[in-house]
C-alpha cells in the first residue's frame, strides 16, 4: 500500500476537492465581566522568543523536541538524529542536514519510511527533521503561520544553543519538502551548501491549472488558499517570490540536486499499483526548472529516472543517491 501522503496528495490533485467551512468560533461576550477577567488573568503570556519546552529521548540517537514558537503562534515538533561518529562537536559546531517532509506528513516521516538513521550513523552530522505543517508550504503565510521564520530563524538558534549546531548546512526534501529545500536555499543565499529536491514541487505557476491544483490542495486540508501567497494572478509577485522556478538565478553558489520519476510504474512499485499522474505532472515542473537552470548557466545534478511513482521507496533511493553530494559539502574542510 502506498503511503498516506501519496494517497492524500494524489487524490487532491486528480480531482476538484472542496472543503467544508468550519463553524465560527463562539466568543464569551455574554459571560459576566468577572468571569472574562479571570480567564484573561490566568492565560500565560506568549513567549517573546522560541524555546524548547519538552525533550523526549526516543532512542540513543533520536530526540524529539517540542518547541514553543512565536512565529507559528503554537508549539511544533522537531525530530533530531544526533551525531554518533565523534565524542564531541568540532570547534565550528556540528554540520546540519535539514530533511523536510511532504504534504500531509510529519516530523516523524523520514525515520518511519527510510533508513536515514543508518545512512547517517557515522557521518558526524546533526540531522534535523522539523514539522512543516500539513500544507505549510515552507513559507511565512500572508495570514497565518510563519514556517520560514520558525525553520530558518528560531530553530537554528535553539539548535546552536542546545545541540552545538554549526553554520554549515544542507537541506533536502520530498514533494512539498522539495519545494521548501529549493525555495529556502534561493531565498537565503549562502545558508545552505546543497539543496536537494526529490519529486519536488518546483514550479507552482507552470500553468493556471497547476496553480489551481495547489489552491485545491490547501482547501482540501481546511486552509484558506488565499492566506498563503494570495491569488496567483493578483498576487503574482508573492507567488514568484517563493517559486523555485522564478528564484532559479538565486541558486547560484548552491549545489542543486533534482530527481523525479515520470509516473509510469517502476521497479520499486508494488504489484497491482497504478500509473501516477501526480508524478508525471511534477516531472513537467522539474523539466521546466532544469531547463531554466541550464539557460542561466547553472549546473545541477539531475536524475530524471523514468518509471517511478510518487512514493517513499523512490525518495529513499534518491536520498542515497544524493548522500555523497550532501555529506561532502557538509564535511568539507
Amino acid at each position: 500500500m502506498r503511503p498516506r501522503s501519496w494517497l492524500i496528495l494524489t487524490t487532491v490533485l486528480l480531482s476538484a476537492v472542496l472543503s467544508t467551512s468550519c463553524d465560527a468560533a463562539s466568543d464569551d461576550r455574554s459571560a459576566p465581566s468577572s468571569v472574562r477577567s479571570a480567564s484573561v488573568a490566568t492565560t500565560p503570556p506568549a513567549p517573546t522568543q522560541a524555546e524548547i519546552v519538552a525533550t523526549e529521548e526516543v532512542n540513543a540517537r533520536t530526540v524529539d523536541l517540542t518547541v514553543d514558537s512565536p512565529a507559528l503562534g503554537t508549539r511544533a515538533k522537531v525530530r533530531l538524529l544526533l551525531p554518533s561518529a565523534k565524542p564531541s562537536a568540532p570547534p565550528s559546531g556540528w554540520p546540519v542536514l535539514y530533511l523536510l517532509h511532504g504534504c500531509c506528513d510529519t516530523y516523524q516521516s523520514w525515520t518511519l519510511n527510510t533508513d536515514v538513521a543508518a545512512l547517517t550513523a557515522d557521518a558526524g552530522v546533526l540531522v534535523v527533521m522539523p514539522d512543516g505543517g500539513t500544507v505549510g508550504f515552507y513559507s511565512d503565510w500572508l495570514d497565518g503561520p510563519g514556517w520560514e521564520t520558525f525553520h530558518l530563524t528560531e530553530l537554528p538558534r535553539l539548535l546552536a544553543e542546545s545541540y552545538s549546531a554549526g553554520g554549515r548546512r544542507a537541506v533536502a526534501g520530498l514533494s512539498m519538502g522539495g519545494f521548501g529545500a529549493l525555495s529556502y536555499a534561493a531565498r537565503h543565499p549562502d545558508v545552505f551548501a546543497v539543496a536537494a529536491s526529490f519529486s519536488g514541487i518546483v514550479h507552482t505557476t507552470l500553468s493556471p491549472e497547476v496553480s489551481q491544483n495547489y489552491l485545491g490542495l490547501l482547501r482540501s486540508q481546511g486552509a484558506n488558499p488565499a492566506a498563503l501567497w494570495g491569488d496567483p494572478q493578483h498576487d503574482a509577485e508573492t507567488w514568484a517570490e517563493h517559486n523555485p522556478y522564478d528564484l532559479a538565478a538565486d541558486l547560484q553558489g548552491t549545489a542543486v540536486y533534482l530527481s523525479v520519476g515520470d509516473g509510469r510504474l517502476g521497479p520499486l512499485d508494488p504489484s497491482g499499483a497504478s500509473p501516477d499522474g501526480l508524478e508525471a505532472r511534477l516531472n513537467a515542473e522539474n523539466s521546466a526548472l532544469r531547463d531554466r537552470l541550464t539557460e542561466l548557466g547553472l549546473e545541477a545534478t539531475v536524475d530524471f529516472y523514468g518509471p517511478g511513482t510518487h512514493s517513499w521507496p523512490y525518495w529513499e533511493r534518491a536520498l542515497h543517491d544524493a548522500w555523497p553530494m550532501l555529506v561532502a559539502a557538509l564535511t568539507a574542510q
